[in-house]
């Protein structure tokens, strides 16, 4: 999801839930602790240069339990972040702290936010050896059988 779907799926809620890939909402009380521009450069595995950016999020909960996001105020942290952003078309990424902080994307079912899985993979796969199916041929094992009185074994 982009900022720009997210200020347009805000402006039509009456409350803001996020959903976590389990099925479990997070608490009411949540709150939007950061918003922020996050870029990853880097090297892939095979020698490639690389550059991600995104729009960071960052849920937390706390004992204030009397605490709603309205949309009005979350549209209005957006706009705030706005200087910071710069583009509406940044993919969104959410931290949310669980044993360790959790990294998700995210999407909208029309009522609620869905934090949605992040994967890992190798984005080298042809100069690491690894088959475009991902699947690997299994060598051929040399089987000796015993038979009994064979001495073998």
């Amino acid at each position: 999801m982009k900022i720009a779907e997210m200020k347009q799926s805000l402006a039509g809620l009456e409350a803001v839930n996020f959903k976590l890939p389990n099925g479990t909402y997070l608490p009411a009380h949540f709150h939007v602790t950061e918003v922020g521009l996050v870029t990853k450069h880097y090297i892939d595995c095979g020698g490639v240069e690389r550059k991600e950016t995104v729009a960071n999020f960052q849920l937390w909960e706390a004992g204030d339990y009397d605490h709603r996001l309205a949309p009005q105020k979350f549209l209005h942290i957006l706009n705030l972040s706005e200087r910071i952003l710069g583009s509406e078309e940044l993919n969104i990424e959410v931290e949310y702290q669980q044993d360790t902080i959790g990294k998700f994307g995210l999407a909208f079912d029309g009522t609620d936010f869905l934090l949605t899985p992040k994967q890992t993979a190798c984005l080298a796969q042809d100069a690491c050896g690894i088959p475009s199916n991902g699947q690997f041929a299994l060598p051929q094992l040399q089987v000796a059988c015993c038979t009994p009185g064979g001495g073998c074994c």
